[in-house]
């Protein structure tokens, strides 16, 4: 063995300790590491020793700072040996693992070493070295199979997988699992989607909290836990960027819900996080303490499905998400006029060419005369003839409404027979393992399969018991809707809170005479109280644009 080597050259010290190295006891902690690689290099004259340590780094990540530092040395022709404890110190990727010591070493004229596994390319190829990386690699794989079915369980039970915490969240002191709302941030978030509701865009937004020196949530959390983040810029302390809001905007997790398996990667190699479709997403309704109304987040995620563009003036289209082509149900989106005449909405699929459905063109202004008269003349209805109002609402559907109330008292049954027989059946498992009746892997396998059952079901009953029958909801809706009435005693004009408040869906005919200007658009309005029946305006247009109502 060679004992000398050359002393303007590096001799490199590789360490590296994982999460799930850790587990494998003191032996593979990077201070065991360095004192083995420095007696190593001791007794055998190795000099001008530099150390290389990735601490908490995986074997399969071939991205390791000091990894790459040290190849990027090897390249420089800086180095002369490279030395590690094992060859899975060097990493657990069998092709990048063969690549270094057959390929990129040799061209190099690096020497190396692996102390315990007995390597040194000194002495010539080991036929095994190729067979121990192929090992490694199976052994990372394996691993990483364990701890995917460990996070699928825990997802399947409702368990929050996600390692960060949103903004607006903080951990419950009492119980680590559970989040709460954090009482400086929460108000933030709460502020925001109301703006956004109001019909201000992102833009004028992050203006907004810029103005009122909000610290952004990567300034915060750097201050409050002194954690780093992606392009934290701690000379701009309250500058917010568009992108932050708008993931804001969208994250479910504000109106009290868990939602799992947003991403999933390839392999465990392939370190890029993909978009799951939604039918493979888990959803937990009311999990944790909302921030956010449901019904302020679902008229959100309306402006999101609409147009999310804003104007010059940083104004959302107050109509987004709630104009639909009554034929081919496309929505209907926004074109703004130049000529300042007054912008006007047009099919979506008439504007893409996706179908064969006409424009059922509508300027804005006839638009907002045809709602405001609806809204004026409902909401009169519902403040000066309450009752009236409330039981010709309520008298239309009860029928079906006892009908839906009576399957869902029947499933809701079924489904807590079935989760209690699922309880039983695990305790018997557990005690047939007690009793080594069964092996702890046929235990593992069938309660596994009996717990992704159960979590199912708990998760169809979850949702089942969040949701009130048919009655109570319009006896709520109702309710609500005159409350709202008494409240907006006087309305001027269309505006995205009075949307809000009022109505559900809009839907717009195409006119009977194509291009007329006395013919107007069938106009269909669902209104809040009972987003399932249509109030029936029929407006014809004369030439000065006035709505006619019948």
């Amino acid at each position: 063995m060679k004992t000398e080597s050359n002393t303007e050259q590096i001799t490199a010290l590789y360490c590296r300790l994982s999460q799930e190295d850790m587990r494998a006891g003191e032996s593979l902690s990077i201070e065991n590491q360095r004192l083995m690689l420095k007696d190593y290099a001791d007794k055998n004259g190795f000099r001008n020793c530099q150390y290389y340590i990735d601490d908490g780094y995986s074997g399969t990540d071939n991205t390791r700072p000091e990894y790459v530092h040290m190849l990027n040395d090897v390249e420089n022709g800086l180095v002369g040996t490279v030395i590690v404890k094992d060859q899975s110190r060097l990493g657990r990727d069998h092709l990048e693992t063969d690549r270094l010591m057959e390929l990129v070493f040799p061209a190099y004229d690096v020497r190396f070493i692996a102390v315990t596994d007995g390597v040194d390319s000194a002495n010539g190829i080991n036929e095994m070295s190729g067979i121990k990386n192929l090992f490694n690699d199976m052994y990372a794989r394996d691993c990483s199979n364990k701890i995917r079915a460990v996070l699928r369980a825990k997802g399947e039970r409702g368990e929050r997988l996600a390692a960060w915490i949103a903004y607006g969240y903080m951990r419950d002191p009492s119980n680590p699992k559970q989040i709460i709302p954090d009482p400086e941030t929460a108000p933030v978030v709460k502020h925001i989607f109301e703006m956004y509701a109001s019909g201000i865009g992102i833009k004028r937004i992050c203006g907004s909290l810029e103005q009122e020196k909000v610290l952004s949530p990567g300034v915060y959390n750097y201050r409050k836990y002194g954690s780093l983040s992606r392009n934290l810029k701690l000379d701009k302390p309250y500058a917010w960027a568009n992108n932050t809001i708008r993931k804001m905007l969208s994250n479910q997790i504000y109106c009290g819900d868990t939602v799992n398996f947003k991403t999933y990667s390839k392999s465990n190699k392939l370190k890029k996080r993909i978009k799951n479709s939604p039918e493979n997403m888990r959803i937990f309704p009311n999990t944790h303490e909302a921030i956010i109304d449901r019904a302020t987040f679902d008229l959100v995620q309306k402006h999101f499905e609409g147009r999310k563009r804003a104007d010059k003036r940083g104004e959302l289209d107050k109509y987004a998400g709630y104009l639909y082509c009554a034929e081919c149900g496309s929505r209907l989106y926004r074109n703004r006029d130049k000529s300042h005449k007054g912008d006007s909405y047009r099919c979506g699929h008439y504007e893409s060419r996706k179908s064969d459905c006409t424009s059922h063109y509508i300027r804005e202004s006839v638009l907002d005369e045809i709602v405001l008269r609806a809204m004026k003349k409902v909401t009169k209805y519902a403040r000066e003839h309450s009752d009236e109002f409330y039981k010709d609402a309520m008298r239309n559907g009860k029928a079906e409404a006892a009908k839906n109330l009576k399957e869902s008292e029947a499933l809701r049954i079924e489904y807590e027979a079935k989760i209690k027989q699922i309880d039983n059946a695990i305790q018997l498992l557990y005690m047939d393992r007690s009793n080594g009746k069964i092996t702890d892997e046929r235990y593992e396998v069938l309660a596994t399969s009996f717990e992704n059952e159960q979590s199912e079901l708990k998760s169809k009953l979850s949702t089942l018991n969040s949701q009130l029958d048919e009655v109570k909801v319009r006896e709520k809706c109702i309710r609500d809707f005159i409350t709202k009435a008494k409240r907006y005693v006087t309305i001027s004009k269309v505006t995205p809170e009075l949307m809000r408040a009022f109505i559900e869906r809009i839907e717009v005919h195409e006119k009977a005479v194509k291009r007329s200007r006395t013919c107007g658009n069938h106009i269909v309005i669902y209104f809040t109280f009972h987003p399932d029946k249509a109030f029936r305006l029929d407006g014809e247009m004369n030439e000065l644009g006035m709505a006619k109502f019948t």
